[in-house]
């Protein structure tokens, strides 16, 4: 294996010779000798230079790392390339829609010793960074510390996604449709500025269980600051068990069973945040209350997901809630309620993906005229075509939207809506 590494790189040194003096075979010929002799006699410095250099692998990033393996840095980016119709009752075009939708560059790493592991996200697209309602900036998705003495736990300082639902941990990356349900847009958690700790138990093949816990500001990546007296924290715990064993490749975060496991496997998981005074209408989203207005918001959630040769179902049942008036002074209100969604899929070859997803927002009664229907159900039909497993992979999805106890004010809502997706990620 050695000689056939200095070899190899013998070669390439030939291939730039030859670039560099093409018209002079004598003196070629002369340093190719010259290049084998050399490597013989200094193969141990050679082959050293050959391990440390970057180490390239599609999905999985470009590596660095010093002979004296004190850092290590990986990385990463990715794109999403999205076109996107709507289409109102009599299937009339209302909106077209084509943009870079995520566009992001990530490193991770540790430094020091491997217990002290980094992580930092950046966005670059107008969907990733665009402004804060209090005017910040939105750039920074991820920067955080983690201090991992070993795989049990850890505990982390800095800003990352909050562990709150399966689906929102999931990662944009590792979609099995062209973007997450409607119910977990609305309900779904985000990213937040604070403290973070996980503990582990058990493995693959036995019952295992993972508990996580966070304390953030409660506003939100980038928020920064809250006022005095206004703004509280956000305080998050989650329980997620695994009666058959963990899945393989963190399958319980990456949709369709790409892994294909060979044994059934499952994961159930509950979670529970309350966002003490928070400032914003969706608690860590949406836009900024006004009047210095503050209101507790409680969220609730519960999933499970199944996987067995191919075959993958997840289902989400989240939900929201204020013991305070969902209504602010200014006329706007905080949605309360609650969201179901089931999605299922199959993995044929392991190249093509058939997926269904039904989602039904179900908002308090008290809402219905705010919001301006009583339920609201989207069918979609998705097929993915992997290339590359989740890193390289073109995605369509077709959805039908049906709302009841409609306000004449959303009659008009889009009724179809078709997409298409290009990911690339190195």
């Amino acid at each position: 294996m050695k000689h056939f590494a200095i070899t190899l790189a013998a070669l390439m040194l030939c291939q730039g010779i030859q670039a560099q003096d093409t018209g002079n075979k004598i003196s070629k010929l002369d340093r190719m000798e010259s290049f084998i002799a050399d490597s013989l006699d200094n193969r141990e410095e050679i082959l050293q230079t050959i391990q440390n250099l970057p180490n390239i692998e599609i999905g999985k990033g470009i590596t660095f790392r010093p002979k004296n393996e004190s850092y290590e840095m990986t990385l990463r980016f990715r794109m999403q390339n999205m076109v996107g119709l709507s289409f109102g009752r009599d299937f009339r075009l209302t909106e077209t829609e084509a943009q870079i939708k995520r566009l992001r560059l990530r490193f991770d790493g540790y430094i020091f010793s491997p217990k002290f592991i980094y992580s930092i996200q950046l966005g670059f697209s107008s969907y990733d960074s665009g402004m804060l309602p209090n005017g910040n900036m939105n750039i920074i998705r991820d920067a955080i510390v983690y201090f991992m003495p070993n795989s049990t736990w850890n505990i982390g300082f800095g800003q990352t996604k909050v562990k709150t639902n399966r689906a929102r941990v999931n990662s944009s990356s590792a979609l099995q449709f062209v973007d997450r349900s409607i119910v977990n847009s609305e309900f779904g958690g985000d990213r937040d500025m604070g403290f973070f700790g996980e503990y582990y138990y058990g493995d693959y093949d036995s019952f295992a269980l993972a508990a996580k816990a966070s304390v953030t500001l409660g506003e939100g990546r980038n928020w920064n600051t809250s006022s005095a007296g206004a703004g509280g924290f956000a305080y998050t715990g989650r329980l997620e068990f695994y009666p058959l064993g963990r899945l393989h490749g963190k399958g319980e975060y990456i949709e369709g069973d790409l892994d294909w496991e060979e044994t059934p496997k499952l994961m159930i998981g509950l979670g529970y945040t309350f966002n003490n005074k928070a400032q914003r209408l969706q608690g860590w989203k949406g836009a900024a209350m006004s009047n210095g207005e503050t209101r507790d918001i409680a969220s609730y959630y519960a999933d499970i997901i199944m996987k067995y040769k191919g075959f993958a179902f997840a289902a989400d049942y989240l939900g929201r809630y204020t013991p305070q008036s969902a209504l602010l002074s200014d006329g706007r209100h905080i949605y309360t309620g609650s969201g179901l969604n089931l999605q299922a899929s199959y993995l044929f070859d392991r190249k093509w993906e058939v997926a269904l997803r039904n989602s039904t927002m179900f908002p308090d009664k008290g809402i219905w005229h705010l919001e301006g229907y009583g339920k609201w159900n989207q069918s979609t039909l998705g097929i993915t075509r992997y290339i590359i497993g989740h890193s390289l992979k073109v995605q369509l999805d077709v959805s039908y939207n049906h709302m009841t106890n409609v306000t004449p004010a959303m009659a008009g809502y889009d009724r179809w809506g078709i997409r298409f997706q290009l990911e690339l990620g190195l």
